[in-house]
């Protein structure tokens, strides 16, 4: 097993390398894209400011408390789509018949199609996460391991849940309306305060979709550590890989070949 997931992060590795070179072949564009993701971002920061110069405080969140939400979420959100960048289009993979090419190689399917892609604009997000978490942290080795790895936990339940949600397809048909549902509750439910979510909503933030453990759980832990809620997180962010990974494989005894003969480089 150890083998298999050594082989995987080097395929990972990889397909990053190529993705990235890829890119920097359109400089311009790969600058652009980056960029301008950056500057919608920040442009939230100013909104949540002016928000907060009115009101204090939301459900006994302060500025600073939900610019450390959307570091998190915005950083976790831009590796999962940078490594895993066929997590955008994967229902569309499965409907045309486009596996074809994946399953012709000696690789691990779901890992290899997922990361033979990438998002530059993700590169964006990844850049306002990092440098939020600079400018509105009291930098030190604890603070800055601590987001680097909720922001890898992030990043794993992000994709676990997505890929959870295009398997779909595999069982019912085209699900990318699902998908872009909960693409959506994740990220929403990521970027605000715990407090306004009560009863029902509360429960499904922290099961179905996960928000609480990419970035509500985590600011907690990074305002006042607690070593349990660490391990919950990191033991939840392997929960959903292997849910989906499961889910992936049983999903793949349905499919149903495009008989596409596409050359992957």
């Amino acid at each position: 097993m150890l083998t298999a997931v050594r082989k995987n992060i080097g395929l990972i590795g990889t397909y990053f390398k190529l993705n990235l070179s890829a890119s920097m072949e359109y400089r311009a564009s790969f600058l652009l894209q980056t960029f301008g993701m950056f500057l919608n971002n920040a442009s939230f920061a100013f909104f949540w400011w002016l928000l907060f110069d009115q009101v204090g405080n939301i459900a006994g969140y302060d500025y600073l408390d939900v610019m450390l939400l959307w570091a998190l979420a915005s950083t976790s959100y831009g590796l999962a789509l940078v490594f895993f960048g066929n997590l955008n289009r994967l229902s569309d993979i499965i409907i045309k018949g486009e596996l074809d090419t994946y399953l012709l190689q000696p690789k691990d399917v779901v890992i290899n199609v997922l990361a033979s892609k990438t998002v530059i604009s993700a590169w964006g997000d990844i850049l306002y996460g990092v440098i939020l978490f600079i400018i509105i942290t009291e930098l030190s080795l604890k603070a800055v391991g601590l987001f680097i790895l909720f922001c890898i936990t992030g990043a794993l339940i992000f994709s676990g849940v997505l890929l959870v949600a295009h398997c779909m397809t595999f069982f019912f048909g085209n699900a990318k309306g699902v998908v872009t549902a909960i693409f959506e509750f994740l990220i929403t439910f990521s970027i605000y305060p715990e407090g306004i979510y009560k009863g029902f909503v509360k429960m499904i933030i922290y099961t179905v979709i996960p928000s609480g453990f990419i970035t509500l759980i985590p600011l907690e832990v990074m305002k006042a550590f607690d070593i349990k809620y660490l391990l919950l997180v990191v033991g939840i962010a392997i929960l959903w890989m292997i849910i989906a990974y499961i889910f992936f494989y049983q999903g793949l005894k349905k499919y149903e070949s495009g008989n596409l003969m596409v050359q992957k480089m």
